[in-house]
């Protein structure tokens, strides 16, 4: 984060001085790609996210997390800890608006093993 290569990068301009203040060790969360009938599994999601973030956390240090969609699926991230922080968000240049969404890699690896602290489906 922070070098403008990402989409989160781009919508995090657009807020100003409302955006919040990157750190090193915050990453953007990319996009997964699951086989259509794999889509609605939210345990796939869940072992996704949680063999990146070991993944990632193993070899370079993890902060924050950051990521941009759509009003739904930032729900559906609430269940892995994160938090949107700002909503309808345009993207420049097109009629698209997306959430951003955080969450720390502690808080987040927890909610993903089911932890103590761990965000309740709703």
């Amino acid at each position: 984060m922070g070098h403008q290569l990402t989409l989160t990068d781009t919508l995090l301009g657009q807020l100003g001085p409302a955006a919040p203040d990157l750190e090193p060790g915050d990453w953007e969360v990319g996009r997964l790609v699951l086989a259509p009938e794999h889509r609605s599994d939210v345990n796939a999601l869940r072992h996704c996210l949680s063999l990146a973030l070991n993944y990632a956390c193993a070899h370079t240090r993890i902060n924050n997390l950051y990521a941009s969609c759509t009003h739904i699926l930032g729900r559906l991230y609430r269940r892995f800890a994160f938090t949107a922080f700002a909503k309808d968000v345009p993207l420049p240049g097109a009629e698209k608006s997306y959430t951003l969404i955080r969450g720390t890699s502690h808080q987040v690896a927890r909610a993903l093993s089911g932890g103590a602290g761990a965000m309740q489906a709703q």
